[in-house]
């Protein structure tokens, strides 16, 4: 893609999310939905593939669905109380259809179906767009209009995602399918808080940025793209074998790394609130992640001893110039000091 056109759409990208974000009026809300959208479209089929034309299609076909029903439902809501306001969402048909619209564009189960398709088709940097930005607008909007949704769908979705993204992830073998199921089961996470506290989502949505975007820069930079490849690492990169292993047992939420923050911080808060069969429960689903997480981790580090291998796949192309692993690794790690701060 030629660069002037690349900066123009990641410029529009930025700008969606942005409008979105800070918009108060639910057009001006849409209108930074639909800039988004239509911004990324270029980016998921600059492959000239059919699969990245298929996945570009999937992808906008859903989104645009998503963004008519929140469009009906922002005016069905005006024509009963005549507010356009973004925080004055009070009729009950048209909360319920920004809830579902909203999850569709998260992605959120049984919602979820085109996501792991969309990003098997696309690159690793497109795959990671969809995980980490695209994620921001519709979680503002749900941020806004948080005291207004009904609980009960809410906390559905929340155990629907954690349980099929799960299940689905114990399956796959490509990765840019797991980092899909990954990404559902985190989203279901933050929906079961959302009732309960702002500033916890917040927090759980930046760890969850942190951590997707550190597990895609190994895989972009050592282009790996199944669990074979992540098996074959060392003999390309020690580092970032060891890196790519402390990555997954943070996406896993293991301690006392990074990623374990977030979800004792909102079981601590379901228990609180009395929602102990909820917080069970994904407790529970959060062992089936954990397992396609670990046994990710024992086929990067455990499966082939560290020397130098006789083919020459891996050195066939030159490795891509990125970030050092050295950060990814600090990010990772960085609130573990915290931890015991934060604890009652």
């Amino acid at each position: 893609m030629n660069p002037l056109i690349s900066s123009i759409m990641i410029s529009n990208l930025a700008l969606g999310a942005i409008i979105t974000a800070t918009s108060f009026h639910w057009f001006l809300a849409w209108i930074g939905l639909e800039l988004n959208t239509l911004a990324i479209i270029p980016v998921l089929a600059k492959q000239h593939h059919p699969r990245a034309t298929e996945s570009a299609t999937k992808y906008f076909i859903i989104q645009a669905t998503a963004s008519s029903i929140i469009l009906f439902s922002s005016m069905f809501n005006a024509w009963h109380t005549g507010i356009w306001d973004i925080t004055q969402l009070s009729t009950q048909p048209a909360t319920t259809m920004l809830t579902i619209a909203l999850a569709m564009k998260l992605g959120l189960a049984p919602l979820h179906f085109w996501l792991p398709e969309v990003m098997q088709g696309t690159t690793l940097s497109s795959a990671l767009i969809i995980t980490t930005w695209q994620k921001l607008p519709p979680m503002t909007l749900l941020y806004l209009t948080a005291p207004h949704l009904p609980i009960t769908i809410l906390l559905l979705l929340a155990i629907f995602s954690t349980l099929i993204g799960g299940w689905s992830g114990l399956n796959q073998t490509q990765m840019r399918k797991i980092m899909a199921y990954s990404s559902i089961a985190h989203l279901g996470w933050m929906l079961a808080i959302l009732s309960l506290s702002n500033n916890l989502l917040l927090f759980t949505l930046l760890i969850y940025i942190i951590t997707t975007y550190s597990m895609f820069l190994i895989l972009i930079f050592s282009s790996s793209k199944t669990a074979k490849d992540l098996g074959q690492l060392w003999s390309t990169s020690p580092t970032l074998t060891s890196t790519a292993m402390i990555a997954l047992i943070s996406l896993g939420g293991l301690p006392p790394l990074t990623g374990f923050l977030p979800k004792w911080l909102i079981l601590e808060e379901l228990t609180t609130n009395h929602f102990i069969p909820l917080a069970t429960t994904l407790a529970l689903s959060s062992l089936l992640s954990l397992m396609f997480y670990m046994r990710l981790t024992y086929t990067t580090t455990l499966t082939i001893s560290p020397n130098t291998t006789n083919s020459m796949m891996k050195w066939r192309f030159k490795p891509t110039k990125l970030l050092s692993p050295t950060p990814t690794a600090i990010s990772l790690l960085i609130l573990t000091p915290l931890m015991p701060l934060i604890s009652p």
